[in-house]
């Protein structure tokens, strides 16, 4: 599996739909469908249980191609602020809610406000999740894996 790092991404990993070249400087990666590939990394994070973290925030906000300062804008609240949360993790969980949803309703359509009502109540119960991206037939599909820390 590869691990994508893309926009700071730490617990993304494609089970294909990649392929890996040896270069005269290195290893290269290429995609088979970026687009495709962003939209699935955007809809899993948006139905990931857990908080956000700020590299995760700023990629849902970069695949709603809006700025710091729109997003401020849309959630009453300074570029600074944004910048801020996605710099050292500490969204506020309204605005993580918030800018799920506007990704959900706005790439896809069919999740109801309820389901993402749900999702909030877990955000706070679990931390660590993996997403595992595959590629088939030319369609991107996520699954989110729960990794809670053993207890000890």
């Amino acid at each position: 599996m590869y691990h994508y790092t893309d926009g700071g991404l730490r617990n993304v990993w494609l089970k294909n739909g990649y392929v890996e070249k040896d270069t005269p400087y290195g290893k290269a990666v290429s995609f088979h469908d970026l687009d495709g590939l962003t939209k699935a990394i955007c809809m899993a994070l948006s139905n990931k249980p857990g908080k956000l973290t700020g590299a995760e925030f700023r990629y849902i906000r970069s695949g709603l191609l809006l700025s710091q300062k729109s997003l401020g804008k849309l959630l009453g609240c300074t570029e600074q602020a944004v910048a801020k949360w996605e710099k050292t993790g500490k969204v506020p969980k309204t605005s993580d809610l918030v800018v799920r949803m506007i990704y959900k309703q706005s790439h896809d359509g069919k999740e109801g406000v309820g389901a993402t009502v749900e999702m909030l109540n877990t955000i706070d119960r679990i931390s660590h999740s993996r997403i595992i991206i595959s590629e088939a037939h030319h369609k991107w599909t996520s699954k989110v894996e729960d990794q809670e820390p053993a207890l000890a």
